[in-house]
């Protein structure tokens, strides 16, 4: 789901296993006041340090993932 008017872009997993609904945010991105909020990522990919190798500063990237007295702490960006 890429909602490009408010910056808001995720990757769901839906539909069916058997009898049993399947809905799951896989990845959620957002971009707020010009940083990209990673507010979570159920994949083995490090989505952090992929921006960092394509340019993006770590001030502009926060790991929303993580409660906010802990971002000083993660080497990324504090909102």
């Amino acid at each position: 789901m890429f909602d490009t008017e408010h910056d808001h872009y995720q990757l769901l997993e839906v539909g069916w296993e058997g009898l049993k609904r399947v809905y799951n945010c896989i990845i959620h991105l957002d971009i707020k006041d010009g940083k990209i909020w990673i507010q979570r990522n159920m994949t083995d990919v490090d989505i952090a340090r992929e921006l960092v190798e394509i340019g993006v500063p770590k001030e502009d990237i926060i790991l929303g993932l993580h409660p906010p007295y802990k971002l000083p702490y993660t080497g990324y960006g504090v909102a």
